[in-house]
């Protein structure tokens, strides 16, 4: 008989989620650290009221494709342009330190050596190092509009390599996690990356062409979103069945096809009410609901804080090197490395994906979560105290990013 529990979990996530997101919301701090704080709440770790079951888990699965797709959508080739060498560059410094940060700390708490490691601990430090080169774009861009900041030449480029800075984390995790099978070999991962991404070229070419003429012949809007996200739930599919790389690398690309076609904010308007009303919620509560306070121990809360300062001054070290080689002054370096600290989104997809592979163990996916929570919060503090009193809105970019309104 069917067990109808899950309608009364539903309930009390959504509702959960959604309060505890405008309080947060209120005290300007993004809202998925509420999502997660109910997630805590509701789970193992304090009440105790909502488990992690089947239908949780693979509703979740679906949050992430939603998630990963909708940010490939956000993505604007054309504005990537504009400021594209600097925003690389930055980007690119962006995603090594940390990288070599977080597998440092990584492997002396997981092993005690940076050397002499097996094929699965090493890709578990590695797996730690992509964690950290996320960014979140979206507490950057909402503190900068605040702040009125967000067309001058360090906010335009900060925007810039966030995008940049994720494209090249998905590139890095494609490559760990096909490489995460137990009879691969570097030789044949790398073949298998390279079809995917060939096939996805090939592909992604032909249904954009396809789609883009089919969507501007018709003004029956309704039916694009359902075919975008047949084409995204395909491409992920075929991403992890057939090539072994991560289903979110695939939805990820698929959103990226579909980001320049005639109906994108529409395609995206729909998603956003889909992830919004329903999907997000489950994915973000679900990482929250995973966390037990049995599994935090002494060295877990000590690796916490030096994960913690690692992550950030990564950050402000790599990018703002990257910055002063673009001939940034030292004041804008420091405000384009200070705005790419906060972690979100992302860091919280590429941990889930971490544990489904069991390339993230328990010592590490709670001080994620700290990490994340905590750089949501200090993100805005400390790009208000490197911007100051400033008055420098020179754009070096012909046109900013702008983010659309979000959901109340």
């Amino acid at each position: 008989m069917l067990n109808y529990h899950f309608l009364l979990d539903l309930a009390i996530i959504l509702l959960s989620t959604k309060v505890l997101g405008i309080i947060t919301r209120k005290i300007h701090m993004p809202q998925v650290v509420g999502a997660l704080a109910a997630g805590l709440l509701l789970g193992p770790a304090v009440f105790n009221m909502i488990h992690e079951t089947e239908f949780i888990k693979q509703t979740a699965e679906i949050g992430v494709i939603v998630l990963m797709f909708t940010a490939g959508l956000e993505i604007d080739i054309k504005e990537l342009k504009k400021c594209g060498k600097s925003s690389f560059i930055i980007a690119l410094f962006g995603v090594l330190v940390p990288l070599a940060g977080g597998f440092a700390v990584a492997a002396l708490f997981n092993n005690g050596t940076l050397v002499g490691l097996d094929t699965e601990s090493l890709l578990q430090n590695i797996f730690l190092g992509i964690i950290l080169t996320a960014t979140s774009v979206s507490i950057t861009v909402e503190t900068l509009q605040e702040m009125g900041k967000l067309k001058t030449r360090s906010g335009t480029v900060i925007i810039g390599a966030a995008l940049i800075d994720d494209i090249i984390g998905i590139i890095v995790l494609t490559f760990i996690t096909s490489s995460a099978g137990s009879d691969s070999n570097t030789g044949f991962v790398l073949l298998k990356i390279l079809l995917f991404f060939a096939a996805a070229a090939i592909i992604g070419i032909l249904f954009f062409h396809v789609f883009n003429t089919y969507s501007k012949r018709y003004n029956e809007k309704r039916r694009f979103p359902i075919i975008a996200f047949s084409f995204c739930l395909i491409i992920a599919y075929a991403a992890e069945h057939i090539f072994g790389v991560a289903d979110i690398a695939g939805a990820f690309i698929a959103g990226l096809v579909i980001s320049g076609s005639a109906h994108t904010k529409y395609i995206k308007r729909r998603f956003g009410i889909l992830s919004y009303l329903f999907l997000s919620p489950i994915f973000f509560a679900s990482i929250g609901i995973s966390v037990s306070v049995d599994s935090i121990t002494g060295e877990m809360i000590i690796f916490s804080i030096i994960l913690l300062l690692v992550a950030v001054l990564s950050k402000v070290l790599g990018c703002g090197i990257g910055a002063k080689l673009c001939k940034y002054s030292k004041k804008e370096s420091l405000q384009v490395g200070v705005g790419m600290v906060a972690r979100s989104e992302v860091a919280l997809i590429v941990a889930n994906k971490g544990v489904t592979l069991g390339l993230l163990n328990s010592l590490f996916f709670t001080p994620v979560i700290f990490l994340v929570i905590v750089t949501s919060i200090a993100a805005p503090i400390l790009l208000k105290l490197a911007y100051g009193k400033s008055g420098d809105n020179q754009i070096e970019c012909t046109e900013g990013f702008v983010e659309e309104e979000p959901f109340d």
